[in-house]
């Protein structure tokens, strides 16, 4: 696979705390220069990012990040106000809690509001893989394909672990035909980015291929 067929793939992501705007307009640059899908970023600088860019880049922002457990209201209002100020891809995460429960009616519509709060922007499910079931994973397969978001994706990178190739051979046999995959978390070679997208990944969330590609050390979400 060319090099440039992954980067495509790329969300180039930083989310850290301690991210400073010096750090955020290192990852627009770079996202630019390599030309990646997009950059994720907190959602406190998506303005600025939005400003920089100067529409040379898509910016995507986290929603309920990382726990998830942020009151519907909450969420949606999130997104409207990261909407507002330039994101143009929304990546929200599910109320695990309410998954666990067996809520599922919940889940589905908490996800159906915040895709009719994005409109025809892209909206990517955070499903947090590492903390469910077999079981609950497939149960969210089904659920985000009739909720109407875009992308049902694997992992914050903030909790116990990040994608796995499992996880992603999963999705493709679960998911609807409306529904791609973003694998993030973890991903940390060249190699690894390819066998995520020929199990079936769309989207690859890292901040560590575009350093590999800048022979820089490969440390990171």
């Amino acid at each position: 696979m060319e090099l440039k067929e992954i980067l495509l793939t790329v969300d180039h992501t930083l989310l850290k705390q301690d991210a400073t705007w010096e750090d955020i307009k290192q990852i627009c640059d770079d996202a630019i220069e390599y030309g990646t899908a997009s950059i994720c970023i907190p959602a406190s600088y998506v303005k600025k990012a939005a400003e920089y860019c100067k529409d040379k880049m898509v910016v995507c922002t986290v929603i309920g990040f990382p726990n998830g457990y942020s009151t519907t209201p909450v969420k949606v209002f999130e997104t409207k106000d990261a909407i507002a100020n330039g994101a143009k891809e929304i990546d929200m995460v599910i109320n695990i809690n309410e998954l666990k429960n067996k809520n599922y009616d919940f889940v589905l519509e908490e996800i159906k509001a915040i895709k009719e709060a994005c409109g025809d922007l892209v909206l990517k499910v955070i499903i947090e893989t590492c903390l469910l079931t077999e079981e609950e994973k497939i149960k969210m397969c089904e659920i985000v394909t009739e909720s109407g978001a875009d992308y049902i994706k694997t992992s914050t990178g903030f909790s116990t672990g990040g994608a796995t190739l499992e996880d992603i051979q999963l999705f493709a046999k679960h998911v609807g035909p409306n529904v791609k995959i973003k694998a993030a978390g973890g991903i940390s070679s060249l190699e690894d980015a390819e066998n995520f997208i020929e199990a079936g990944a769309s989207r690859l969330g890292t901040s560590r291929i575009v350093k590999l590609v800048k022979n820089e050390e490969a440390t990171g979400y």
